[in-house]
């Protein structure tokens, strides 16, 4: 600052004895008006002081290089667990047992209409497999036998709840290839009776079993399930007692019956009461 102030008084100076050579004539006089003439910005000498600039620090930025941390996740393979069975063990059903307590029959049917299947004697063991819907028999598979066949209640002791057994339809051995199915069958009423007739089948004597019919008759409101068996081949009618007030009609179907088995069934044309 010093350095510029000197700088400027030697300006002024200069300044001031250019002017004052200016205005004093050769003479020694002094001209007034000149003596008041500002000089002009040519007649100024500008002496513009060289500064050198001090250095100035350049803040010089390096940059920093930061490690970037990429996290690679680490897959681990969860096992998918695989399905676990459970056994669910269902109880076999234990079916009713019957112990024979009397000699008797054993039967293709749930009557005795039915030809005989087996003979039953005391102690003779077996399970029920089924009932009748329009009886109180019991379908049986004994264990001296390979096949089942029909027994009455009223001849073994039950163990066991046989309401539990579904209904079973009998399964009559045949059709009979030796004979015939009863031909020419008629139905005649006469009031609550109805006569069923047919035409005789011939057969031997030692294959002659008759025939069977299996019907239902109403009985006081009541359609009632009356399976008939007539023993030889001679009897070749039968009367049934047959009311009217059942709201279903009556009907069923004739068999010829040889000791083989049955015939097919010929359905009897039944009249309406």
């Amino acid at each position: 600052m010093r350095n510029k102030h000197l700088l400027t008084v030697i300006v002024f100076s200069l300044l001031f004895l250019i002017a004052c050579s200016s205005v004093t004539r050769e003479d020694g006089s002094i001209n007034v008006s000149d003596v008041n003439t500002v000089p002009s910005r040519t007649d100024t000498v500008e002496h513009t002081p060289s500064i050198t600039p001090e250095p100035t620090s350049t803040l010089t930025l390096t940059p920093t290089l930061t490690s970037s941390i990429t996290i690679t996740p680490t897959i681990t393979n969860t096992p998918t667990p695989s399905a676990t069975f459970t056994l669910t063990f269902t109880p076999t059903f234990d079916f009713p047992d019957v112990v024979v307590k009397m000699q008797a029959h054993c039967r293709y049917g749930p009557a005795r209409a039915y030809l005989h299947a087996a003979d039953l004697y005391p102690g003779d063991h077996g399970t029920v497999r089924g009932r009748f819907r329009y009886s109180a028999w019991l379908y049986v598979k004994f264990d001296k036998l390979n096949y089942f066949c029909w027994v009455s209640p009223s001849v073994v002791d039950v163990t066991g709840d046989v309401t539990r057994v579904y209904f079973t339809e009998p399964r009559l051995p045949g059709p009979s290839v030796l004979y015939p199915p009863p031909s020419d069958v008629q139905a005649i009423r006469d009031g609550t009776q109805v006569t069923v007739s047919w035409r005789r089948v011939p057969m031997t004597e030692d294959d002659d079993r008759g025939y069977m019919l299996d019907v239902f008759v109403c009985q006081q409101g009541n359609l009632v399930w009356w399976p008939v068996a007539l023993s030889d081949q001679n009897q070749t009618s039968y009367t049934f007692t047959d009311e009217p007030g059942c709201s279903q009609p009556s009907g069923g179907v004739l068999y010829t019956v040889e000791k083989h088995g049955y015939s097919h069934p010929v359905a009897i044309p039944w009249p309406a009461p």
